[in-house]
């Protein structure tokens, strides 16, 4: 598999100089299989370059799987700039959690009405179809996709993608279910001695996943003012990968307030951290533009 990121910052974009390296743009990465199918993860604000540089790739009609892990604004900000929508011929499969408020199609209608966009869904020229997704075991684009309930006030999905002997996580948004990861006496650093049952089905999901992208919203200073947010801290995300077996760990959903600067001190906290725990894991801050060959 092939990975891109178009969108690392999470609740609102944050263009300018100060977010030039690590980006900008809302939640959006694209996943393309060895035999050239396209998944675009989140449709954040990063959602409309890809879709213009699918645009300009194409050789014939642009199919594709759209997987929201959630509809928060700052995961679908980006669906209605996303170019192929507007071009006859072309086809998306859009999937997202069941059991919303509203369905996935009037969620997406929704920010298209005339209130607040000129075009409104139903008027897209490609043809969209709208499935929702149980907490399972799926198959889709020929990979089997493991979905898996998030800790988050709006219902949320992550996705565990097994393709061809390699695994990919995208895990988003997600809040620890306990202040503390690791049970009074145990040894720290193994899945059996983490104390909510919550986080250690988390950490069961990430098993020896050879590529996890988590997102990370918050420092541990932050996390005390930010409970119940529905985010999680870099340092409980690189606790449970490590323990996890995870070979390579992606930080992602920047905060906002977060220039280059402060998100590459916390690429560094990240990375002593994992040390620290005994893990060899290879840990890095996503930035728009990243791409990795997996497998």
């Amino acid at each position: 598999m092939r990975l891109r990121f178009w969108g690392t910052r999470g609740s609102i974009a944050a263009p300018g100089p100060g977010t030039n390296h690590y980006g900008g743009n809302t939640s959006c990465i694209q996943l393309t299989t060895h035999d050239g199918k396209h998944v675009v993860l989140d449709c954040g604000t990063g959602a409309r370059l890809l879709g213009n540089q699918l645009m300009a790739d194409a050789k014939g009609p642009i199919s594709a799987a759209i997987l929201l892990t959630h509809t928060h604004w700052d995961h679908i900000q980006g669906f209605p700039f996303f170019a192929p929508l507007f071009a006859a011929g072309n086809h998306f499969d859009v999937y997202g959690p069941e059991k919303c408020h509203l369905s996935l199609h009037d969620v997406l209608s929704g920010q298209m009405e005339h209130h607040y966009f000129p075009v409104e869904l139903d008027q897209l020229a490609a043809r969209i179809t709208y499935k929702d997704l149980t907490e399972g075991t799926h198959q889709i684009c020929g990979m089997k996709v493991g979905a898996q309930h998030m800790n988050h006030p709006s219902p949320t999905l992550g996705y565990r993608f097994e393709y061809r002997g390699v695994s990919v996580l995208y895990l988003a948004d997600h809040e620890p279910f306990a202040e503390g990861v690791w049970r009074d006496g145990a040894e720290p650093g193994r899945i059996e001695s983490i104390l909510e049952p919550g986080d250690r089905r988390h950490a069961e999901y990430m098993k020896d996943a050879d590529v996890l992208i988590h997102e990370a919203q918050y420092t541990p200073e932050e996390y005390v003012t930010k409970r119940n947010w529905g985010h999680s801290t870099y340092a409980y995300v690189v606790e449970l990968a490590a323990a996890a077996g995870v070979r390579r760990l992606f930080l992602t959903h920047h905060d906002p307030s977060h220039d280059d600067a402060f998100v590459a001190e916390i690429e560094q906290r990240a990375r002593q951290l994992a040390q620290r725990l005994g893990s060899n894991m290879e840990v890095s801050c996503a930035y728009e533009g990243c791409e990795i060959e997996v497998g």
